[in-house]
């Protein structure tokens, strides 16, 4: 039986060839659009499960409030390791991470150094937290001594080999020297792991073994004992503070109390977070690789379910529209005998059948788009053809697809009276009106809702990327490691500055994009030992170009200058600074500062000069305090140079670079490319809505194309009666063309209050923002009445030029 249902359900789709184009093709759209967001957040889901107990691993976060500054920090202080093995005893191991960024790095008898991109200082105990096993070299023993490192697999062949790796010494960043004694595989993408290439031992870091509560640098992981329940640490751990902090912050504030910290506003919340939940739940300072947002894992699951969902329903009112010409092949076959089962049967095998044709179309699509999708997503994944429990979730979802979309149809079309069919009677009714036109709502519902959030995405980016920052991004040129040039590194600046092109420059490690971040807490002179008065501000060093070659902005005071020789212990501090410290830009002149109030006899800083706020961090965070000051020990070179050749220009200063250090890699980038970096994840989730937004048109147009055909061909009479009486084609194309658009206006009615809830709340997250502009809503409702209108005229149209005598002989 089964056997002869798929005969004659092959048959009857290869009558309709229309009508099986339309269904086969919008599922396949739906289906390939949903199997690439489900492979996608099934990558981002697995982030970190590779590591052994990863289940059992957790990370100490920090969300502190202290001088004006409030942040959440994905780092704690050095002693955190130690207190959390004697304080609870389910911890059964810690380790720590302290990441240093790049570094240049050579064999011991080399001249020319190799970046690596990412390293860190490590624990020993970091094989035996995360279950890494090393190609080569002794886990037992690996980074217990000062001065020795292991490397990923593809760093070890970059210098040595694999197998000769183990004993090599190493010249990192052109001074300190450290031994390899073990080679790693390279960590996988989705790990947190995945860009770090250099692991240096702790042991060799002095700073690790100093206890302070007052500095947080480090990330701190801890593996719990099976048995153990993480919710039950979390008050012992806010102890932390009486108990570890307060003690000693006491050191230099004798008088303060754990009650005094929090009744000044302060406060010091120590929490955890599980290894597994960090790449989607965190976006904490001082993060150890980019994370993503849970919320976009939500939008992207919500738009694969409307893609499916929208295939599905585009099958159901294609089928039940379709009904009108199989009216009297049901009632046939009921005279003859067939009962409502076998029927409902028969006609879920036609749905299966074109789910399963539309399933390896949509393979197909998927294949084609894979290498631009993963270009947009930033992605590596490939279709798992291999794995046998891909198959079962598609064929599943298949069968699923195929008894949903297919069941309503099923049904319905099994209820017609065969006596009425037979004589026609049946026909009015036999489209399901109702249903159909609310199947068209949803979908177009949908659709505007997802025009209205690509429009929201890409006006709150373009907002970003127009914003006055506050400084000049454009047209600046950042070369990073400087420091190789040693003593040469002003010659370096000077030579640069004396090319045509190059209008300023200035050394520092920090500029107002990704860079080094460092955080101090200031004390005025007069009050030394008064939480109150402390502000925690950003301490940048820089030179004395620093603040021209930015064009920062003056509200109050001078810039450094070098024919002032007390300058090295000046500061220039922003607005918002002056703001904690409750001054006016003109009073903080001449005020006094020091970030060494612990010490018996600090050095203090004379403030002479006051900056307009600028943004240095995402959109998303509030403008923080921050101080610059006089420093030699430079990372990078900011270059400002004129429009033009910028290609000519980065080979002039390459070619500078090179006559001074010769051997040294020369690396660049621009700083509006890293302003614009620091939004990737948001265009790609714009980019990522124009696409599927685009495929939900498509998908809705070609349920909307087969319903206008179907339509027209119900009415094919009354359009011969009007145009007798003298009804002309612009009349009756308007009159078809008006039922269905009253249809989209009730979708639009429905979807733009939901749009504006929904973006809003993903404004929110952007500290600065734009107004939901009105035009959104107009241009959303436009487009969809432009598509559904062009959509159903040429079915309109098509209709209304036919010859009434023609229409009327119709049967």
């Amino acid at each position: 039986m089964f056997k002869n249902h798929i005969k004659i359900a092959w048959r009857s789709l290869k009558k309709q060839p229309f009508f099986t184009f339309l269904n086969t093709f919008g599922l396949a759209i739906g289906m390939a659009g949903f199997l690439l967001i489900s492979l996608y957040i099934y990558d981002e889901l697995s982030y970190d499960k590779m590591f052994a107990d990863a289940d059992r691993i957790h990370r100490i976060n920090g969300d502190i409030k202290f001088g004006g500054d409030a942040r959440k920090y994905a780092v704690s202080p050095a002693p955190m390791a130690e207190a959390l093995k004697s304080d609870f005893s389910e911890v059964e191991l810690v380790t720590r991470f302290r990441t240093r960024g790049s570094a240049l790095v050579r064999k011991s008898d080399a001249e020319a150094n190799v970046k690596e991109e990412q390293t860190t200082y490590v624990d020993p105990t970091f094989f035996e937290m995360f279950g890494i096993k090393l190609l080569a070299g002794d886990v037992k023993t690996a980074l217990k001594d000062p001065n020795t490192l292991v490397m990923t697999k593809t760093a070890a062949e970059k210098h040595f080999g694999v197998s000769d790796a183990i004993g090599q010494n190493l010249l990192l960043n052109n001074s300190e020297t450290y031994t390899v004694v073990g080679v790693v595989d390279d960590f996988p993408r989705n790990s947190f792991l995945r860009d770090y290439s250099i692991f240096e031992s702790m042991e060799g870091y002095d700073d690790s073994k100093v206890v302070n509560w007052g500095s947080n640098n480090y990330q701190t992981y801890m593996k719990l004992i099976p048995s153990a329940n993480v919710a039950a640490m979390q008050e012992p751990l806010q102890g932390f503070l009486g108990k570890y902090v307060v003690p000693g912050v006491q050191q230099f504030m004798p008088g303060i109390t754990e009650e005094q910290f929090k009744a000044a506003g302060n406060h010091l919340i120590y929490s955890t977070i599980p290894l597994t939940d960090i790449h989607l739940h965190s976006d904490l300072v001082a993060e150890i690789s980019p994370n993503n947002d849970i919320q976009s894992i939500y939008i992207l699951s919500f738009i694969a379910i409307f893609l499916i969902v929208l295939a599905s329903v585009n099958f159901m009112n294609l089928s039940t529209a379709h009904s009108l010409k199989r009216a009297k092949e049901v009632g046939v076959r009921k005279t003859l005998g067939s009962n409502k089962i076998d029927l409902v049967r028969q006609f879920l095998v036609e749905s299966g059948l074109i789910s399963f044709l539309s399933l390896a179309l949509a393979l197909v699509f998927a294949l084609i788009a894979l290498p631009f999708f993963n270009s947009l997503a930033n992605k590596d994944i490939s279709i798992p053809f291999a794995n046998p429990f891909f198959w079962l979730i598609l064929i599943g979802l298949v069968i699923f697809l195929g008894l949903f979309s297919g069941s309503y149809p099923a049904f319905f079309m099994s209820r017609f009276m065969p006596v009425k069919v037979l004589k026609g009677g049946g026909q009015s009714s036999a489209g399901g009106g109702k249903v159909r036109n609310s199947l068209v709502v949803f979908q177009f519902a949908i659709s505007v809702f997802l025009i209205v959030s690509t429009l929201v995405v890409y006006q709150q980016l373009k907002y970003i990327q127009g914003k006055d920052l506050g400084f000049s991004k454009d047209q600046v040129l950042i070369v990073n490691d400087v420091y190789a040039a040693g003593s040469k590194v002003t010659s370096f600046k000077d030579q640069v500055k004396q090319l045509g092109f190059v209008k300023n420059a200035t050394l520092s490690s920090y500029f107002p994009t990704p860079s080094s971040r460092s955080d101090s807490t200031f004390s005025p002179e007069e009050g030394l030992t008064d939480q109150e008065s402390a502000v925690s501000m950003q301490q940048w060093g820089v030179d004395h170009d620093y603040v021209s070659t930015m064009d920062f902005e003056f509200v109050a005071g001078r810039n450094f200058d070098k024919n002032f020789g007390n300058d090295s212990t000046a500061i220039i501090v922003n607005e918002t600074a002056v703001k904690i410290m409750k001054l006016s830009p003109q009073e903080a002149i001449g005020k006094r500062y020091t970030p060494d109030f612990s010490r018996e006899n600090p050095s203090f800083f004379n403030i002479i000069g006051v900056i307009k706020d600028f943004h240095f961090s995402s959109l998303k965070e509030e403008i923080d305090a921050l101080s610059l000051h006089l420093e030699d020990n430079a990372y990078a070179m900011a270059v400002k140079i004129q429009a033009g050749d910028f290609t000519n220009a980065i080979s002039q200063i390459k070619s500078v670079w090179e006559d001074v250090v010769p051997g040294q890699p020369f690396d660049y980038y621009f700083m509006d490319d890293a302003f614009n970096d620091t939004y990737e994840s948001e265009q790609r989730l714009g980019n990522i809505f124009i696409i599927f937004t685009v495929l939900s048109l498509i998908i809705a147009c070609l349920g909307l194309f087969g319903l206008a055909a179907f339509n027209a061909e119900k009415r094919v009479k009354e359009i011969g009666v009007r145009k007798v009486l003298g009804a002309t084609v612009g009349q009756i194309s308007l009159k078809l063309t008006l039922d269905f658009l009253k249809l989209v206006g009730v979708a639009i009615l429905i979807s733009l209050p939901l749009g504006w809830f929904a973006m809003n709340k993903w404004l929110e997250d952007f500290s600065y923002r734009i107004d939901f502009p009105w035009w959104v809503f107009a241009l959303a409702a436009f487009l969809a009445i432009l598509i559904s209108v062009v959509t159903v005229s040429y079915q309109s149209i098509k209709a209304a030029i036919v010859n009434p005598v023609k229409s009327l002989r119709t049967e």
